[in-house]
């Protein structure tokens, strides 16, 4: 049975807890430059804490994944951002960044179960059309993120350094924590089995076309969030301040949004899914141009913010069509899968940070992006559990 309107509370929270770890990610970044000071280490060794975030993130996809399956999805979500409080408590309290890394992968792994465990919450209660709306409305809000995070993030940290955004993630967290525990039901549907995992990853790594989707999903995660572990140095070497920074989300919201109307237009008029990716790869290709002309200038924001249009154009088409053939264990293959793909992201990231280039990631990313695009598709990748 479809739910009704009674759900309304506890979609508000599941879109909370979605942006969570976006907006986490976006409100941590301009601390990147008082990191690199505070702890007397290099641009490319502050950025590292980014490359921390998703490899880490990365393992609690799975771990909570799996957990919602087997003990239940409130227990998860609970445990979870336990996880990410602790996490953020600790980094506050260390004084050295080798013991800031640790701490903020215990919290990058917490901050996963805001993705995995309210997706499978979202598909317990929601279905069909009711569903795509509810996801819908989750990807509009995100657009906010980057504007709200980056704004809210430079302002703690001009007050208060890199322990300002901290505490503004830690304040997140436990208000989230407390909505949690006050609305979120258990929704795990009674007698649910959970599926091999082991099974279940032996099939998928076999599986071309979703390593094709997987790479398609890094290509353009990492094209978007190399601004934010390389944007606060950028601005520094152009010896403009954190705020400055900060206001530059709003650009990225624009773009954003932006690129999900584009999507919807495209979609409606009936364009083939990996058509639409590729359109989005060449936009991510002119961007790279257009920073990299544009380099050492304000003006490089205005093709980085093409950036933004391309992932909203192209994401929602490769997420909606990657797990096709795994419908019938899709809470263990939803983990496999983003297990592919952080990992993926955290080794994009790395080599992003490594470069320090800005726009020859964006090439670099725009170039593989496109060749995924014009590779064959197989003719069939249907896996049942046996």
């Amino acid at each position: 049975m479809v739910p009704t309107m009674k759900n309304s509370g506890l979609l508000s929270l599941a879109i909370a807890l979605l942006m969570f770890p976006q907006f986490a990610q976006a409100l941590y970044s301009p601390a990147l430059e008082d990191l690199a000071r505070t702890f007397a280490v290099s641009a490319a060794s502050a950025a590292q804490v980014s490359v921390t975030y998703f490899l880490c993130f990365a393992a609690g996809v799975v771990v909570w994944g799996l957990a919602c399956d087997r003990i239940g999805r409130r227990p998860a979500m609970i445990l979870g951002l336990l996880t990410y409080t602790a996490g953020c408590s600790g980094a506050l309290m260390v004084t050295s960044f080798t013991a800031l890394l640790f701490t903020q992968g215990v919290a990058s792994a917490g901050a996963a179960v805001g993705s995995v465990v309210t997706q499978t919450v979202l598909r317990d209660r929601f279905s069909g059309s009711e569903l795509a709306k509810a996801f819908a409305v989750a990807g509009t809000a995100a657009a906010a993120c980057p504007a709200v995070g980056l704004i809210v993030g430079a302002a703690s940290v001009r007050g208060f350094g890199y322990k300002g955004a901290l505490f503004s993630l830690l304040g997140l967290a436990l208000a989230l924590l407390c909505w949690c525990a006050l609305v979120l039901p258990e929704t795990r549907p009674s007698g649910n089995v959970a599926s091999s995992f082991r099974t279940t990853c032996r099939a998928m790594l076999s599986d071309v076309e979703l390593w094709r989707s997987a790479l398609l999903v890094a290509a353009f995660n990492v094209a978007l969030l190399s601004y934010y572990a390389l944007g606060p140095f950028i601005f520094q070497r152009l010896h403009r301040g954190g705020l400055p920074y900060g206001y530059s989300g709003v650009l990225m919201a624009v773009g954003s949004s932006a690129g999900t109307w584009l999507n919807k237009r495209l979609v409606h008029r009936g364009v083939a899914t990996m058509r639409i990716v590729g359109r989005a790869a060449m936009l991510t290709l002119l961007a790279g141009i257009g920073v990299q002309l544009l380099d050492g200038t304000l003006w490089f924001l205005l093709p980085a913010t093409l950036v933004t249009v391309a992932f909203g154009v192209a994401i929602p088409n490769v997420l909606g069509e990657a797990l096709n053939g795994y419908q019938d264990l899709v809470g263990t293959a939803g983990a496999v899968f983003g297990l592919i793909y952080y990992l993926l992201i955290g080794m994009g990231m790395a080599l992003a940070v490594a470069t320090q280039s800005y726009g020859m990631v964006l090439i670099g990313c725009a170039v593989m992006a496109a060749f995924l695009c014009r590779m064959r598709r197989p003719i069939d990748r249907t896996f049942t559990q046996s």
